[in-house]
């Protein structure tokens, strides 16, 4: 059974660093893309990074600069570092593994807000 869980959301205030996990189980993140999703209160969920088997990473453009998506393959492990958050990062954030062949899997999400 393959299982996402995402963790180290958190209340943080403007201009400070979170770093988020998702451990995989019953995957291997290397053999997959992939990628980091927040949804805002009211708004759709956008992707904001991803990284592909090879290690190739994209962020999208709001966030370039500010958002790392390291990954640990010893821990099965992908990493969202972000710096220098603002309040329009509250959201809560997923993570999502795409396989070449079938369907995703999702995380259930951990929860950022950012505010002083």
């Amino acid at each position: 059974q393959v299982q996402l869980v995402e963790s180290g959301g958190g209340l943080v205030q403007p201009g400070g660093s979170l770093r988020l996990s998702c451990a995989a189980s019953g995957i291997t993140v290397s053999n997959n893309l992939m990628g980091w999703y927040r949804q805002a209160p009211g708004k759709q969920r956008e992707r904001v990074a991803h990284i592909t088997r090879g290690g190739n990473v994209e962020y999208t453009d709001s966030v370039k600069g500010r958002l790392t998506i390291p990954r640990d393959k010893g821990k099965n492990t992908v990493y969202l570092q972000m710096n220098s958050l603002q309040p329009d990062a509250t959201a809560v954030y997923y993570c999502d593994a795409q396989p070449l062949i079938g369907d995703g899997y999702w995380g259930r999400g951990t929860q950022v807000t950012v505010s002083s």
